[in-house]
């Protein structure tokens, strides 16, 4: 089984996805990790992720870099937004992510463009989704018991940003598949969040 979960940061879509993979016992890749090590090797490289000869030099990042947790901070976040637009740089990623969703015993998937791109033939996708307000909140909670100082106007400023170039990129657009179920978390915590995914992909491989 290959569950697809599309959506923008903060969304709630790596949580739900980690559960959903736990509760069917399978494989899970957070593939905005992949972009966020690119994002950050191309700074380490003192290059421009605006820049496509940059950012696809970066996209060959060694492998431990995916398990420093600096990917997991806003800064990096911004750099994996602006490497991602490039085509170079998803042609070149997209082999690895195909290869993870087709392992044998099925996978689970989060990103911007599973359902789309990645794994078109997914048996289940969901596009987890959730206002800028609701996903500023909660980013801003988390830069909070990490110390970081930021404001809560500055994250909903960078989301925002991100959202547009996300959903304006010709290449591989953030959008809901057709086929996908659409769960607005905004008015949900996690537990309802998930119990909603759960009951979609129950459901839909019945």
């Amino acid at each position: 089984m290959i569950i697809a979960v599309d959506g923008p940061t903060a969304s709630g879509k790596g949580t739900i996805s980690k559960k959903l993979a736990a509760h069917f016992g399978l494989a899970h890749l957070d593939t905005g990790l992949l972009y966020r090590a690119v994002g950050r090797q191309t700074w380490l490289n003192g290059g421009d992720p605006d820049h496509p000869d940059d950012a696809l030099r970066a996209v060959s990042f060694p492998g431990e870099l995916l398990d420093d947790p600096i990917l997991r901070d806003e800064a990096t976040g911004g750099l994996a937004s602006r490497a991602s637009v490039h085509p170079a740089v998803r042609d070149a990623l997209f082999e690895r992510q195909r290869a993870f969703a087709m392992q044998s015993g099925g996978a689970v998937l989060d990103g911007r463009d599973i359902g789309t791109v990645i794994a078109p033939d997914a048996d289940v996708k969901l596009f987890i989704t959730a206002s800028v307000a609701a996903r500023a909140r909660r980013r801003f909670a988390e830069m909070q018991g990490k110390g970081m100082p930021i404001t809560l106007a500055e994250i909903a400023a960078d989301l925002e940003r991100r959202d547009a170039r996300d959903t304006g990129r010709k290449d591989a657009p953030l959008l809901a598949a057709p086929d996908a179920v659409t769960i607005d978390t905004s008015e949900m915590d996690i537990d309802t969040a998930f119990a909603a995914a759960l009951d979609v992909v129950t459901t839909a491989t019945k």
